[in-house]
């Protein structure tokens, strides 16, 4: 049996021995016994607790999987950075100086920035499962791998929940370090795409102490938005919740927003801490979204990610990263070998020890082998899109309440919002009944469900300023006051009207501006706003472009824009006024028509009224008298005919409108004066030569020079109505002007005192007059709605009655010219008198036809045939026998009509009448 036994173990050595060969002969002779990685991070933190038990149970499965790596064993050197920047640089070049073929980490984005140029120069590929700062992407670190999802994403999921609230500002919180800045640096930029900002940032320094983060939290308090953005650290970012607690700033009306580092805290706790949870009740959180897998639920895992974040799921993937592409590294045949750095070579003088450092010969290779990754982990599927980041970033929305988190609703980059999860999302087709962009129901801090405004004064009882011109002119619209306000008018009762309409009490100071001398600069006015000296403006300040690109205005409370004001003369009445209710055209017209109706008239009467018969000159005269005597209801000749009355009823009716019409615009002409100007509109005013005025303050100045490019020498200052019409009076020769160009609201009450001027042309700028506030304050919206309001309830225009209403003489009126009416104010009415004309004489012709054609037949069936041989009569065919038969009475018609053809009674010959009704006979 022992020779068996030896027999059996030489057959195993020479077993051995052949398969070494065959190996050598596949080249996996090269494969090392053992390949070390480094991890850096942090071992005393909220990150680094989660990380470290990753890494030593990825190591461990890596080492026990017989698919990978087989032969070589996989070791991690693991440092202790100690959250200190300095002391992470050092223990990466010591970890570097040990031969890794990776470093896994760092957890900080400070760390990670220094030393990837480190890894730059030996050629070390660094895997970080925590480094957020999405400058880390740059091309200036080509060996920096981001095993995690960058904060450019994060921030992007911030941006998209403050738009679905539609808050407008937020405060960023930050921590003053790499981290912090890039990722509010991308936050700015996501908000900004849609339309949102940061109204300011609050840095806290790194390792701030509560009282520095008291401080700062005290004055974000005095600020007017309540939507703060968190972005610190997971070991030091409780400490903002304990100074806000404090403060009362955990109450309702705040919004807390945090990115991912406190789901960290509180996933890093074991069935959450309650203190951790009491401070930070109603806050939305963002955590990394992981898909369930099963080998999540192996009994393994149980207890290590049951306390554990995303950032164990990540750590542990990264050392999967690393192994296959070591795995794919040695399976091509490529060796792990390192060399001396010549660069640091130089320094071998030094008592750094530089020279220990050396280059990683093949680390482009294996840097390669990283990118190119193409697996399914634990965190979801691990592989770089060409921007070098992991694909399918998606984040939980959580809300903390109670004693837990709820989530109400997810974010990806392809699919936005969502209450359904991304991966669901992802492998069916997006639609509306699936992807609701609305998020479950929120619990806001102070355990309300109500949206939170997201902003509120913060003037603490200080009132606001509110700037207001101190007019020398037109103090309808605004002017000081010895009441409590100090001011009033019609602009300010507007603006008081809409505050007491919103649903929160607003305390004003009105403060004047200008010297009481003349018309302050309203884009003066305005600027201070801009500035901040004051909280709003409010007067009649006219919305143009060039104001609001510095400032925010309120919807329109009243209609502007600017027109000419010219002087006018007088037009006395003249002989011919009585000519002017008409124009030539209708004069011409009506007599056409006059006696177009006494002709439809005389035809339909001719037959059966001996008052249109007899000779043609009588009848010419008699059609002529009838058609203008209707003008006077004075025509004596009856009608007798049914189609006649029928005309002339409609006729009547006509000339009793056209008498009206003619008699009222007659007596306007002779009772109202009418106003004309030599100015004829814009145009022939901007290419004279004339002086313009326009009002000190206005718009108006910058608007002729830059806008229509009128000669400033042209343009001349006035200051109150009094100057208008002196200006006007004395004309551009004498020291005047020729006309002024001023807003229609002026203009409206200078006109409606001075009536011997008048408007020329159309408002030629469209604009309003609204209240200024600084650039996106939400006031200046609520505002906007409580305006509308006003307008909808008729209070706007009751103040507008109450200050505005014209006094001495109507705007209406001043210069007003009657124009003459003309043929398009008529054409109806004649349209109608047409008709009933055409229509009568259709019908008395299909008439006249019948009888015609009756009478015909009635006259040849009179005579017998030999007598039509010897004497044969004309036919009545022609149009002179068909005239001639018009021209014949009624009543003889019918009476020959009547008459039988084979009667004993024949036409009298010798009577004159019935001679006339035989067929004339032919003469030798």
């Amino acid at each position: 049996m022992g020779s068996a036994h030896l027999a059996a173990l030489l057959l195993c050595g020479c077993m051995f021995v052949t398969g070494t060969v065959a190996a050598s002969q596949n080249g996996n002779l090269t494969r090392p016994a053992e390949v070390r990685i480094g991890a850096l991070f942090t071992f005393d933190s909220v990150i680094g607790k989660a990380v470290r038990p990753a890494i030593e149970l990825a190591v461990a499965d890596v080492n026990a999987d017989p698919s990978i790596l087989w032969g070589t064993n996989l070791s991690v050197l693991m440092q202790d950075t100690n959250c200190s920047g300095f002391v992470g640089t050092i223990e990466a070049l010591q970890l570097l100086a040990k031969d890794v073929v990776a470093v896994l980490g760092p957890q900080s984005s400070a760390v990670a920035h220094v030393i990837s140029h480190a890894v730059n120069e030996l050629h070390v590929p660094l895997i970080s499962f925590a480094a957020t700062d999405p400058a880390l992407s740059s091309l200036e670190y080509p060996y920096f791998v981001r095993a995690t999802h960058s904060d450019y994403y994060q921030m992007g999921a911030i941006a998209a929940i403050i738009s679905q609230y539609q808050w407008k500002q937020v405060i960023a919180i930050y921590v003053d370090d790499d981290y912090g800045r890039g990722g509010i640096s991308v936050l700015g930029d996501a908000l900004a795409k849609r339309k949102c900002k940061i109204s300011y940032k609050a840095k806290l320094p790194p390792g701030a102490a509560k009282t520095s983060i008291k401080d700062i939290l005290m004055q974000v308090n005095d600020m007017e938005s309540r939507v703060y953005v968190i972005h610190v650290n997971p070991d030091s970012g409780l400490n903002v919740f304990l100074a806000a607690k404090s403060l009362g700033m955990m109450s309702s009306g705040y919004v807390w927003i945090a990115t991912d580092w406190l789901s960290a805290v509180i996933d890093s706790s074991e069935h959450g801490n309650p203190d951790v949870m009491e401070l930070t009740q109603g806050v939305l959180v963002l955590r990394q979204h992981i898909a369930d897998s099963d080998i999540q639920h192996a009994s393994k895992w149980n207890n290590l990610t049951r306390n554990g974040s995303s950032y164990f799921m990540h750590a542990y993937d990264s050392v999967w990263l690393v192994a296959h592409a070591v795995e794919r590294f040695l399976r091509e045949g490529d060796a792990i070998s390192f060399s001396a750095d010549p660069n640091l070579q130089a320094k071998k003088e030094s008592n750094l020890q530089l020279d220990s450092l050396r280059i990683f010969n093949s680390g482009d290779k294996l840097l390669e082998k990283v990118w190119s990754a193409n697996f399914s982990g634990v965190s979801g599927p691990v592989q770089f899109t060409l921007d070098r980041d992991l694909v399918h970033p998606a984040y939980d929305i959580l809300n903390i309440g109670g004693t837990g988190l709820r989530t109400i609703g997810y974010w990806s980059n392809s699919s936005g919002l969502s209450v359904v999860a991304p991966e669901s999302l992802s492998s069916s087709a997006l639609d509306s009944s699936v992807n609701n962009v609305e998020l479950h129901s929120v619990i806001w801090p102070g355990q309300t469900s109500e949206k939170p405004r997201g902003w509120v004064f913060s003037y603490h009882g200080k009132p606001m300023r509110i700037g207001v011109p101190l007019r020398t002119s037109y103090k309808e619209f605004v002017m000081q006051d010895n009441g409590p306000d100090g001011v009033k008018g019609f602009a300010v009762d507007v603006f008081k009207a809409a505050i007491s309409l919103l649903p929160y009490p607003v305390s004003c100071k009105f403060v004047l501006f200008g010297d009481g001398l003349k018309n302050p600069s309203y884009s003066e006015l305005v600027q201070k706003v801009s500035e901040n000296y004051f909280d709003a403006a409010v007067g009649d300040i006219a919305i143009v472009t060039n104001r609001t690109r510095l400032v925010d205005f309120t919807q329109p409370y009243i209609e502007s824009g600017l027109i000419i004001v010219a002087p006018a003369r007088v037009v006395e009445s003249n002989a011919w006024a009585f000519l002017k209710p008409f124009t030539f055209r209708m004069w011409c017209v009506l007599v056409v028509i006059f006696l177009f109706v006494g002709a439809v008239v005389w035809i339909l009467e001719h037959r059966t009224n001996t008052e249109f018969r007899g000779p043609p000159r009588q009848q010419i005269m008699t059609v002529c008298w009838f058609s203008f005597s209707t003008m006077f209801f004075a025509h004596r000749e009856n009608t007798v005919s049914a189609l006649g009355r029928f005309v002339l009823l409609i006729w009547l009716f006509a000339v009793l409108i056209i008498n009206s019409s003619y008699t009222a615009n007659l007596t306007s002409l002779l009772t109202v004066q009418e106003l004309t100007s030599g100015i004829q509109g814009l145009d022939s005013l901007i290419s004279s030569s004339s002086a313009i005025g326009y009002q000190v303050g206005s718009f108006s100045r910058n608007y002729l020079v830059d806008e229509l490019n009128i000669a400033e020498s042209r343009l001349v200052p006035l200051n109150s109505p009094s100057d208008y019409a002196r200006a006007l009076e004395l004309g551009s020769g004498n020291g005047g002007v020729a006309a002024i160009i001023d807003e229609l609201p002026y203009v409206e009450i200078f006109l409606s005192k001075y009536c011997k001027f008048k408007t020329v042309g159309q408002v030629f700028t469209k604009s309003g007059w609204g209240f200024a506030f600084p650039r996106d304050s939400p006031l200046a919206e609520d505002l906007s709605t409580a305006i509308l309001a006003l307008s909808e309830n008729g209070n706007l225009q009751r103040i507008h009655d109450e200050w505005l209403s014209a006094t001495e003489c109507s705007a209406d009126n001043n210069g007003a010219a009657s124009n003459s009416l003309s043929l398009s104010s008529f054409w109806g009415l004649f349209l109608i008198c047409g008709l009933a004309c055409l229509v009568a004489l259709v019908i008395f012709f299909l008439r006249i036809f019948c009888q015609y054609s009756r009478y015909s037949n009635q006259v040849e069936a009179q005579f017998p045939e030999p007598q039509q041989i010897l004497n044969r009569p004309a036919r009545l065919t022609t149009i002179k026998s068909l005239i001639s038969f018009v021209d014949k009475k009624e009543e003889e018609v019918k009476n020959a009509l009547k008459k039988r053809p084979n009667g004993s009674q024949h036409p009298s010959i010798g009577s004159t009448e019935e001679q006339s009704t035989l067929p004339p006979t032919s003469i030798a």
